[in-house]
Protein backbone atom coordinates (compact mmCIF):
# COMPACT_ATOMS: atom_id res chain seq x y z
CA UNK A 1 0.00 0.00 0.00
CA UNK A 2 1.48 3.27 -0.88
CA UNK A 3 2.02 5.91 2.12
CA UNK A 4 0.89 8.96 1.40
CA UNK A 5 -0.36 12.21 3.06
CA UNK A 6 -2.65 12.01 6.44
CA UNK A 7 -6.06 12.34 5.16
CA UNK A 8 -7.59 15.42 6.39
CA UNK A 9 -8.20 15.86 10.57
CA UNK A 10 -5.45 13.86 11.25
CA UNK A 11 -2.99 16.67 12.55
CA UNK A 12 -0.84 17.35 9.35
CA UNK A 13 -0.76 21.42 8.95
CA UNK A 14 -2.52 22.70 5.91
CA UNK A 15 -3.80 26.31 4.88
CA UNK A 16 -6.61 25.25 3.09
CA UNK A 17 -9.20 23.05 4.96
CA UNK A 18 -10.43 20.13 2.57
CA UNK A 19 -13.98 19.89 2.67
CA UNK A 20 -15.99 16.79 2.55
CA UNK A 21 -15.66 15.22 -1.11
CA UNK A 22 -19.02 15.69 -2.23
CA UNK A 23 -18.19 19.60 -2.59
CA UNK A 24 -15.49 19.11 -4.44
CA UNK A 25 -13.74 22.20 -3.46
CA UNK A 26 -11.20 23.14 -0.78
CA UNK A 27 -10.94 26.68 0.82
CA UNK A 28 -9.92 29.12 1.22
CA UNK A 29 -9.73 30.86 -2.60
CA UNK A 30 -6.23 32.56 -3.31
CA UNK A 31 -6.04 33.89 -6.89
CA UNK A 32 -8.25 31.37 -9.66
CA UNK A 33 -8.59 27.99 -9.00
CA UNK A 34 -7.10 24.45 -10.15
CA UNK A 35 -9.49 22.40 -11.81
CA UNK A 36 -8.62 18.52 -10.72
CA UNK A 37 -10.06 15.72 -12.88
CA UNK A 38 -11.27 13.19 -10.32
CA UNK A 39 -10.52 9.63 -12.19
CA UNK A 40 -12.15 7.92 -9.92
CA UNK A 41 -8.98 7.30 -7.84
CA UNK A 42 -9.30 6.31 -3.95
CA UNK A 43 -6.72 9.41 -2.99
CA UNK A 44 -7.53 12.07 -5.46
CA UNK A 45 -8.04 14.13 -2.33
CA UNK A 46 -4.54 13.89 -1.55
CA UNK A 47 -3.34 15.68 -4.51
CA UNK A 48 -6.25 18.09 -3.21
CA UNK A 49 -4.38 18.56 0.28
CA UNK A 50 -0.61 18.77 -1.26
CA UNK A 51 -2.24 21.82 -3.45
CA UNK A 52 -4.12 22.90 -0.36
CA UNK A 53 -1.08 23.39 1.98
CA UNK A 54 0.43 25.14 -0.92
CA UNK A 55 -2.39 27.57 -0.53
CA UNK A 56 -4.32 26.86 -3.94
CA UNK A 57 -8.06 26.32 -3.90
CA UNK A 58 -9.16 23.08 -5.97
CA UNK A 59 -12.75 22.24 -7.78
CA UNK A 60 -12.71 18.56 -8.17
CA UNK A 61 -14.85 17.08 -10.95
CA UNK A 62 -14.88 13.32 -11.64
CA UNK A 63 -14.11 12.48 -15.57
CA UNK A 64 -17.48 12.08 -16.23
CA UNK A 65 -19.03 14.70 -15.10
CA UNK A 66 -17.22 17.66 -16.41
CA UNK A 67 -17.12 18.11 -20.53
CA UNK A 68 -14.60 20.27 -22.51
CA UNK A 69 -17.03 22.77 -22.79
CA UNK A 70 -17.18 23.90 -19.49
CA UNK A 71 -13.81 24.54 -19.33
CA UNK A 72 -13.78 28.39 -20.91
CA UNK A 73 -16.16 29.14 -17.76
CA UNK A 74 -14.19 28.15 -15.30
CA UNK A 75 -11.56 30.13 -15.66
CA UNK A 76 -9.65 27.85 -14.30
CA UNK A 77 -5.33 28.52 -13.91
CA UNK A 78 -4.37 24.83 -14.81
CA UNK A 79 -5.80 21.39 -15.38
CA UNK A 80 -4.70 18.45 -12.95
CA UNK A 81 -5.46 15.34 -14.40
CA UNK A 82 -5.58 12.22 -11.00
CA UNK A 83 -4.15 8.75 -11.27
CA UNK A 84 -6.88 6.64 -11.36
CA UNK A 85 -7.58 2.20 -12.71
CA UNK A 86 -7.47 1.12 -16.18
CA UNK A 87 -6.63 2.95 -19.41
CA UNK A 88 -6.51 6.77 -20.92
CA UNK A 89 -9.29 5.40 -23.14
CA UNK A 90 -11.56 4.39 -20.26
CA UNK A 91 -11.09 7.25 -18.35
CA UNK A 92 -13.78 9.25 -19.71
CA UNK A 93 -13.05 12.86 -20.48
CA UNK A 94 -9.27 12.85 -19.35
CA UNK A 95 -7.35 12.80 -23.37
CA UNK A 96 -9.97 15.28 -24.71
CA UNK A 97 -9.37 17.30 -21.34
CA UNK A 98 -5.60 17.37 -22.59
CA UNK A 99 -6.12 18.55 -26.13
CA UNK A 100 -8.87 21.07 -25.02
CA UNK A 101 -6.77 22.61 -22.15
CA UNK A 102 -3.62 22.64 -24.36
CA UNK A 103 -5.28 24.22 -27.19
CA UNK A 104 -6.46 26.92 -24.97
CA UNK A 105 -2.85 27.83 -23.40
CA UNK A 106 -3.66 26.40 -20.29
CA UNK A 107 -1.63 24.53 -18.05
CA UNK A 108 -1.98 20.60 -17.28
CA UNK A 109 -0.22 18.01 -14.94
CA UNK A 110 -1.06 14.81 -15.32
CA UNK A 111 -0.14 11.94 -12.63
CA UNK A 112 0.04 8.46 -13.54
CA UNK A 113 -2.92 7.90 -15.53
CA UNK A 114 -3.24 10.85 -16.22
CA UNK A 115 0.66 11.32 -17.52
CA UNK A 116 -0.67 8.43 -20.00
CA UNK A 117 -3.24 10.43 -20.96
CA UNK A 118 -0.92 13.30 -22.03
CA UNK A 119 1.02 10.62 -24.26
CA UNK A 120 -1.98 9.15 -25.60
CA UNK A 121 -3.22 13.00 -26.58
CA UNK A 122 -0.34 13.69 -28.37
CA UNK A 123 0.11 10.15 -30.23
CA UNK A 124 2.22 7.69 -28.06
CA UNK A 125 1.11 4.45 -26.94
CA UNK A 126 0.69 3.14 -23.50
CA UNK A 127 1.62 -0.34 -23.23
CA UNK A 128 1.69 -3.24 -20.75
CA UNK A 129 5.31 -1.67 -18.23
CA UNK A 130 7.90 -4.40 -18.40
CA UNK A 131 7.60 -4.25 -14.34
CA UNK A 132 4.72 -3.97 -12.39
CA UNK A 133 5.65 -2.05 -8.93
CA UNK A 134 2.88 -1.05 -6.58
CA UNK A 135 3.57 1.11 -3.79
CA UNK A 136 7.23 0.78 -4.27
CA UNK A 137 10.16 3.06 -5.03
CA UNK A 138 12.42 3.51 -7.39
CA UNK A 139 15.08 6.44 -7.93
CA UNK A 140 14.17 8.54 -10.93
CA UNK A 141 16.89 9.76 -13.03
CA UNK A 142 15.88 14.13 -14.58
CA UNK A 143 16.87 16.33 -16.35
CA UNK A 144 15.55 18.93 -14.45
CA UNK A 145 13.04 20.36 -16.46
CA UNK A 146 10.10 21.66 -16.03
CA UNK A 147 8.16 20.28 -12.12
CA UNK A 148 11.36 18.68 -11.84
CA UNK A 149 13.27 21.56 -11.47
CA UNK A 150 15.32 22.07 -8.61
CA UNK A 151 15.06 18.18 -7.84
CA UNK A 152 18.05 16.34 -6.94
CA UNK A 153 18.65 13.20 -9.73
CA UNK A 154 18.55 10.60 -9.18
CA UNK A 155 15.52 10.93 -6.88
CA UNK A 156 12.98 8.49 -5.16
CA UNK A 157 9.47 8.52 -6.56
CA UNK A 158 6.46 5.94 -5.17
CA UNK A 159 5.03 4.04 -8.33
CA UNK A 160 1.79 1.77 -8.55
CA UNK A 161 1.35 1.14 -12.23
CA UNK A 162 1.07 -1.30 -14.38
CA UNK A 163 1.19 0.30 -17.61
CA UNK A 164 3.55 2.70 -18.87
CA UNK A 165 4.66 4.72 -21.58
CA UNK A 166 6.04 3.33 -24.85
CA UNK A 167 9.64 5.35 -25.05
CA UNK A 168 9.97 4.10 -29.00
CA UNK A 169 6.61 6.38 -29.88
CA UNK A 170 6.92 9.18 -28.24
CA UNK A 171 6.18 11.97 -30.84
CA UNK A 172 8.89 14.53 -31.55
CA UNK A 173 6.78 17.16 -30.15
CA UNK A 174 6.96 15.71 -26.62
CA UNK A 175 10.46 14.85 -24.63
CA UNK A 176 11.07 12.73 -21.85
CA UNK A 177 12.28 14.51 -18.58
CA UNK A 178 12.89 11.52 -16.22
CA UNK A 179 13.17 7.79 -16.46
CA UNK A 180 14.01 5.05 -14.23
CA UNK A 181 17.45 3.49 -14.53
CA UNK A 182 16.64 0.38 -16.38
CA UNK A 183 14.73 3.34 -19.01
CA UNK A 184 10.71 2.85 -18.29
CA UNK A 185 9.48 7.18 -19.05
CA UNK A 186 8.56 8.20 -15.53
CA UNK A 187 8.26 12.33 -16.70
CA UNK A 188 7.44 14.23 -20.06
CA UNK A 189 6.68 17.83 -21.37
CA UNK A 190 5.21 19.13 -24.39
CA UNK A 191 8.23 21.01 -25.99
CA UNK A 192 6.63 24.13 -26.79
CA UNK A 193 3.02 24.07 -24.69
CA UNK A 194 2.23 24.09 -20.91
CA UNK A 195 1.97 20.23 -20.79
CA UNK A 196 4.19 17.94 -18.75
CA UNK A 197 3.23 14.55 -16.85
CA UNK A 198 4.40 12.23 -14.65
CA UNK A 199 4.33 8.49 -14.18
CA UNK A 200 4.75 8.08 -10.24
CA UNK A 201 3.04 9.48 -7.41
CA UNK A 202 4.27 12.97 -6.19
CA UNK A 203 1.23 13.07 -3.33
CA UNK A 204 2.95 10.20 -1.59
CA UNK A 205 5.05 11.29 1.06
CA UNK A 206 7.68 8.41 0.28
CA UNK A 207 7.94 10.40 -2.68
CA UNK A 208 11.23 12.93 -2.22
CA UNK A 209 10.07 16.36 -3.01
CA UNK A 210 6.49 16.05 -3.95
CA UNK A 211 5.42 19.43 -2.64
CA UNK A 212 8.13 21.17 -4.52
CA UNK A 213 6.94 19.41 -7.96
CA UNK A 214 3.58 20.55 -7.37
CA UNK A 215 4.71 24.31 -6.32
CA UNK A 216 6.65 24.62 -9.39
CA UNK A 217 3.74 22.89 -12.04
CA UNK A 218 1.39 25.91 -9.79
CA UNK A 219 3.95 28.93 -10.65
CA UNK A 220 3.65 27.65 -14.11
CA UNK A 221 -0.21 28.53 -13.77
CA UNK A 222 0.62 31.51 -12.44
CA UNK A 223 0.04 30.68 -8.92
CA UNK A 224 3.70 31.01 -7.24
CA UNK A 225 3.39 29.32 -3.92
CA UNK A 226 4.79 31.45 -0.29
CA UNK A 227 8.65 29.42 -0.66
CA UNK A 228 7.76 29.27 3.99
CA UNK A 229 4.51 26.93 2.47
CA UNK A 230 6.25 24.72 0.44
CA UNK A 231 9.21 24.30 3.34
CA UNK A 232 6.62 23.51 5.78
CA UNK A 233 4.59 21.15 3.39
CA UNK A 234 7.42 19.69 2.86
CA UNK A 235 8.74 19.04 6.10
CA UNK A 236 5.67 17.79 7.32
CA UNK A 237 5.65 15.28 4.44
CA UNK A 238 9.39 13.68 5.68
CA UNK A 239 8.42 13.46 9.34
CA UNK A 240 5.80 11.05 7.83
CA UNK A 241 7.94 9.54 5.60
CA UNK A 242 10.48 8.87 8.48
CA UNK A 243 7.31 7.17 10.71
CA UNK A 244 6.58 5.10 7.76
Amino acid sequence: MIARACAPGTGTPQPGRVLPPSTGEIEPAVSRPVLVVDNFDSFVYNLVQYLGQLGVRCIVRRNDAVTVDELPGLDVAGVLLSPGPGTPADAGVTVPMVRAAAAAGTPVLGVCLGHQAIAEAFGAEVVRAPELLHGKTSQVLHSGAGVLAGLPSPFTATRYHSLAVDRATVPDELEVTGSTESGIVMALRHRELPVEGVQFHPESVLTEGGHRMLANWLSACGLTPDPAAVAAATAAAQRLAAAV
